[in-house]
C-alpha cells in the first residue's frame, strides 16, 4: 500500500525516510487556527487530521499527517510571524521548561479509517541573553519552526534537558508512527522517497 507524507516540512521527510519507509510526498495548505476552548492535544490531532484529510489519492494508500506546537503556560507558541515574535518566544522560553506536543495522524484509503493520537516531550533550555537570541533570529533558524527553534539545530546547543521522545520535538515522533503503521500492517522494508 502506498504511504504518503502530507507534509512539506524537510524534517518530517528526514525522520520518516530514516525510519527506513518509501514514500510520496504530498504538501497540504490547511488552516491552522486554534480554537479559543482547545487543548494543546485536541489541537495537534485536528491540525494533523486535517493535514491526512487534505491528500487526494485515487488508489489505497496509507496518508500520514503530523502537527508540532509548543506549550508555555498553557500558550500554544506556533510558527513565529516575524523576527519580534522570534524574539518575544526565545525570551519567554528562556531559562524554563516548557512541552513539545505533535499530533499524528493516518488516514487508510478509501475505507477512510482514520488513527489520531499524539506525543509530549518536557524540554527545558538555558538562560539566553538577549545577545544570543538576537543573533540566533536573525540566523533565520527559529522561522518555520513551532516555539522559534529547531533542537536539531543550533537552538538544540541551549537545550539542557529533555524528558521524552527527541524526533517528537524536531517534529515526528517516529516511534509512534512506526506503531500506527504496524497496525496498519506495513513494515519499512527500505528507505527512499519515491518520484
Amino acid at each position: 500500500m502506498k504511504l504518503i507524507l502530507a507534509s512539506a516540512s524537510p524534517r518530517r521527510v528526514e525522520l520518516l525516510a530514516m525510519a527506513g519507509y518509501v514514500f510520496e510526498v504530498s504538501p497540504t495548505d490547511v488552516d491552522e487556527t486554534p480554537q479559543s476552548t482547545e487543548t494543546s492535544e485536541a489541537y495537534v490531532q485536528r491540525i494533523a487530521l486535517a493535514k491526512a484529510r487534505a491528500v487526494r489519492c485515487a488508489e489505497p494508500a496509507l496518508v500520514l499527517g503530523a502537527d508540532t506546537t509548543v506549550v508555555l503556560d498553557g500558550e500554544l507558541l506556533g510558527k513565529p510571524a516575524s523576527a519580534a515574535d522570534a524574539t518575544r518566544m526565545l525570551r519567554r522560553l528562556s531559562g524554563r521548561w516548557h512541552e513539545v506536543v505533535t499530533g499524528v495522524a493516518i488516514r487508510r484509503l478509501p475505507d477512510d479509517v482514520q488513527l489520531v493520537t499524539y506525543e509530549r516531550t518536557v524540554v527545558v533550555f538555558d538562560e539566553l541573553s538577549d545577545d544570543w537570541i538576537r543573533d540566533y533570529v536573525a540566523s533565520g533558524e527559529p522561522f518555520g519552526k513551532a516555539g522559534a527553534y529547531a533542537i536539531q539545530g543550533r537552538g538544540g546547543t541551549r537545550i539542557t534537558r529533555i524528558e521524552g521522545n527527541y524526533h517528537n520535538v524536531v517534529g515526528l515522533p517516529v516511534s509512534t508512527v512506526i506503531r500506527l503503521l504496524g497496525e496498519q500492517g506495513v513494515g519499512c522494508p527500505t528507505s527512499g522517497i519515491l518520484p
